[in-house]
């Protein structure tokens, strides 16, 4: 059984995928698969995967619903006892980058999600350090700078398709204030991140329009009153101004999630 499991969602993707492959076979930490979920590529995708002939590559190659569907079809296949999630047009960062992440999983028991940084290409440099309740709000953790234990997934269910460009951040929210989801920052960089991706290309006006709700939903337990309070207050006024009389109402209702954390007794 691997330690981990390096997941590939792919599409057309025949002038990257082999040097984003080739940075993970160079690791000098070997305990290692790469799933490559396709989307029934139409170019030289598929050719170019099978010429790496390592019996650690495991493939399939079908249409699906989208990079989510690709990333849940990984997660259900993989074998790995740790979960990343890497674009096709990514690259880990150098070749030990998976021993130092091993060595850092092993010094901190029990321990469900390590992350750390990327190199932003587009603007030469470290992306993005340690999160808290209001930076999460207003900014995601880019998902290849995750690892996740396999748990993870038990506890947070895979990602939700209904969100076409942001499930990512969706599950980010989940999971970051999961009260038994123990996390740790590391200050390790995890990969050359191709910035100007899916989500940065694609809007998701589903996610944003429900994100004050996931947020305060997930987050009460762990993220301070303060902080909710100002980002309610925030979605608040803003619908006000917009006479959206009907998210008002939902956000008023809300207001349950915005309470003392001693108020734990919220039904979902």
């Amino acid at each position: 059984m691997p330690l981990f499991s390096i997941i590939i969602p792919t599409y057309n993707a025949a002038n990257v995928i082999g040097n984003s492959i080739a940075s993970v076979l160079e690791q000098t930490f070997k305990e290692v698969e790469i799933c490559v979920i396709d989307a029934a590529s139409t170019d030289e995708t598929m050719s170019i995967v099978q010429r790496f002939d390592d019996p650690r590559i495991r493939i399939v190659s079908e249409p699906d619903k989208g990079i989510y569907d690709a990333m849940n079809k990984g997660i259900r296949m993989s074998k790995g006892t740790w979960i990343y999630l890497m674009g096709s047009d990514d690259r880990l960062y150098n070749p030990t980058v998976l021993t130092t992440i091993a060595s850092e999983i092993q010094k901190e028991q029990p321990l469900h999600v390590l992350y750390a940084n990327v190199w932003n290409e587009r603007f030469n440099e470290k992306y993005n350090g340690v999160y808290y309740d209001e930076k999460l709000f207003h900014d995601n953790i880019c998902h290849q700078s995750i690892f996740f234990h396999r748990s993870v997934f038990d506890t947070t269910g895979l990602f939700d398709l209904k969100y076409k460009a942001h499930a990512d951040w969706d599950h980010n929210i989940k999971w970051f204030f999961a009260p038994q989801i123990k996390k740790k920052y590391s200050d390790a960089i995890i990969a050359y991140y191709a910035a100007g991706g899916f989500s940065a290309q694609h809007g998701d006006p589903l996610f944003a329009a429900d994100k004050i709700f996931n947020y305060l939903k997930y987050g009460y337990r762990l993220s301070r009153k303060s902080t909710r309070h100002q980002l309610w207050k925030m979605e608040l006024d803003k619908a006000k101004n917009q006479n959206d009389m009907k998210r008002v109402c939902k956000l008023l209702w809300y207001y349950r999630y915005v309470l003392p954390r001693c108020q734990q007794n919220v039904v979902h």
